[in-house]
């Protein structure tokens, strides 16, 4: 099927470009989101009536988005999440779970504008695109932690999964006594 784009789609092209695209894309995502116009000789007409002011209306939502992306990029937003004692969450972290954190710090952002291909399984600072406008994107931090405690360990750069270390020596002689003190106990 062959459209008209009314706005700038990403691997596709241009404001006023005619594109073919496969009939389920068009049907299920360009067409219901206002993103194009079946290109027939009727839309081709109203389109080039209505250019100026689509340019004008895209030039000031992408203003828009550069203001606050302004403020939003590389901002750190910290989610609390059980874990494993390895780092691995017992959920996930989804784009849902990111649009509320950045919400609740008084930005407006829908879960459509995060860019996140895997949902985020572990614990420690994750870099997440988000796309504000199809020409704006900027990055947030997302520190997911077990405890406000850890996160802030974690975003001075401590390790939170840092283990004890053994000397095995030690630890051999160690299990060597408990081993020979409970063979004392034990009568045969």
């Amino acid at each position: 099927m062959e459209v008209i784009l009314l706005e700038r789609v990403a691997k596709l092209g241009q404001m006023g470009e005619t594109v073919r695209v496969k009939d389920g894309y068009a049907r299920n995502f360009l067409l219901p989101r206002n993103k194009a116009l079946r290109a027939t000789k009727v839309n081709k007409e109203h389109f080039e009536t209505q250019r100026v002011q689509l340019e004008a209306r895209n030039l000031e939502r992408r203003q828009d988005a550069e203001k606050v992306g302004e403020t939003l990029d590389g901002k750190t937003f910290t989610l609390i999440r059980q874990a494993g004692d390895t780092g691995v969450l017992y959920g996930s972290v989804s784009t849902r779970d990111l649009a509320d954190a950045v919400t609740g710090e008084g930005f407006s952002a829908s879960r459509d504008q995060f860019v996140l291909n895997t949902p985020i399984k572990t614990l420690g600072l994750h870099t997440v695109p988000v796309q504000l406008h199809p020409e704006v994107q900027v990055g947030v931090v997302v520190n997911v932690a077990r405890s406000p405690e850890e996160a802030e360990r974690q975003a001075r750069g401590e390790s939170v999964l840092e283990r004890e270390e053994f000397n095995l020596d030690d630890l051999g002689l160690e299990v060597g006594a408990a081993l020979a003190e409970a063979g004392d106990r034990v009568e045969l």
